[in-house]
């Protein structure tokens, strides 16, 4: 049984109870067969929900296809899960037209995928409206792999989030996976020493090396947690702790005085409250329609004429 609507920042828990009952329901279930499938959407559909809400909130501006959109940037390479959310949205207009917002949508998909990975599930607040700007230029936003902390927290803090909630938030790499071409830089000739990167442990070290030799291939995939790929859990930090981190920036917490604490005390419940709360969430009332058509090869003018021909959103 769902909740009575909870309220915060214009967001409700339980919003599409009256005209979309069963909106949570189609969610979950798409996110599951496709998790059935395939484990790794899991961090993927995460991952689009964080880089979705990192710029300009989470608006699904993320979604909108063009030649100079958000999903175009260098800072979202690698981007995944898109017809999740495609299929999840084709079901959903098929019931309840015009109703639910993809931003709602990415919302739930990323709360679902934790769950199914071992980690807590929420009661995800929604009313979130979809957002008509979508610029490559925005997601310079977004932190880096090869991000000082000194640059993470400024990201974080620029977002309204506390440098708690960047470590928090970074602890969802324990199901997350990366590329040799983001971290193979640190494992010879780091800062040009002539070295690997000193703060990888020397156990760790050659098995980094197997996965992406010099002459590898770039694009293959890393998990980002060597112990427990794809189990939302503590290994990730204990990782950290021990030098066994794949990123640069994920290592650098440790390094961090002030980080090294929050990076001892962390665990996987935790990240409820930045996912859930913390995560500039945006774009809640600002007199925009929800339910815009966000699937495959929507650009914004297309958008824009669908959204004309449309009747008018039901109340929320």
């Amino acid at each position: 049984m769902r909740s009575s609507p909870v309220s915060s920042q214009g967001l409700q828990v339980g919003f599409y109870d009256s005209n979309c009952p069963d909106a949570e329901d189609i969610v979950r279930s798409t996110v599951e067969q496709y998790y059935n499938r395939d484990a790794t959407v899991a961090p993927a559909l995460l991952r689009l929900h964080f880089h979705d809400c990192f710029v300009q909130g989470c608006d699904a501006s993320v979604l909108i296809s063009g030649p100079s959109s958000e999903r175009t940037a260098p800072q979202n390479t690698g981007l995944r899960g898109f017809e999740v959310i495609d299929d999840a949205k084709s079901q959903l207009e098929a019931v309840c037209p015009g109703v639910v917002s993809c931003a709602d949508i990415l919302a739930l998909a990323a709360r679902d995928s934790v769950d199914l990975t071992g980690g807590p599930s929420w009661s995800v607040q929604l009313g979130r409206r979809d957002g008509r700007v979508s610029s490559a230029s925005g997601a310079s936003a977004l932190p880096s792999p090869a991000d000082p902390v000194s640059v993470q927290k400024q990201k974080f803090a620029a977002q309204g989030l506390s440098d708690k909630d960047l470590v928090t938030l970074v602890g969802a790499h324990t199901i997350g996976q990366t590329e040799c071409q983001f971290f193979s830089y640190r494992l010879s000739n780091f800062t040009a020493t002539g070295n690997p990167d000193p703060s990888i442990s020397q156990a760790f070290l050659p098995q980094l090396r197997a996965l992406c030799p010099p002459n590898g291939d770039p694009r293959r995939t890393v998990a980002l947690d060597k112990d427990s790929p794809g189990a939302f859990d503590v290994s990730f930090f204990k990782n950290v702790r021990d030098g066994n981190a794949v990123l640069e920036s994920d290592q650098r917490l440790w390094s961090d005085a002030g980080r090294r604490a929050e990076v001892r005390g962390e665990h996987p419940g935790a990240v409820r409250a930045p996912v859930q709360l913390r995560v500039p969430q945006g774009h809640g009332e600002d007199g925009r329609s929800r339910g815009e058509d966000r699937r495959a090869g929507r650009g914004p003018e297309a958008l824009l004429q669908n959204q004309l021909k449309k009747r008018p959103a039901r109340p929320g």
